[in-house]
């Protein structure tokens, strides 16, 4: 019997992987575009898509997250005193969380010199 010689390349096998990896890649991305600390944000009629830069959350529980980080109030505020005060910053707020520590984020980024402060929140 004859070997029959290979003329063309069967692609299914690789369409099939290909497809495998986009599912992983759009189902990854999801994850990502969420964010990684648990903030249930406020709703409000109106919103604005949240700008890209610093962000800075603020937890149920009253801690404060830079970057997806943890951070004490003293500490975020000598971080932030390090940064271009022209970068603009996202806030995001847990709905439930305690107003005083939204206050004094907001005390602490205005007496930094910041000036493009951007509140996250959903559409109602």
């Amino acid at each position: 019997m004859k070997d029959k010689s290979f003329d063309t390349i069967n692609v299914v096998p690789f369409i099939d992987i290909m497809l495998v990896l986009l599912t992983i890649v759009l189902a990854t991305a999801t994850f990502i575009a969420k964010g990684s600390i648990p903030v249930e944000l406020p709703k409000a009629a109106q919103t604005e898509s949240a700008k890209q830069g610093v962000t800075i959350d603020v937890s149920k529980e009253g801690e404060y997250y830079y970057n997806g980080k943890s951070y004490s109030i003293q500490a975020l505020s000598e971080t932030m005193n390090t940064l271009d005060k022209e970068s603009p910053i996202v806030l995001r707020a847990d709905r439930n969380a305690v107003i005083q520590n939204f206050v004094d984020i907001m005390n602490m980024l205005k007496l930094a010199g910041f000036k493009n402060v951007n509140l996250e929140t959903e559409k109602e």
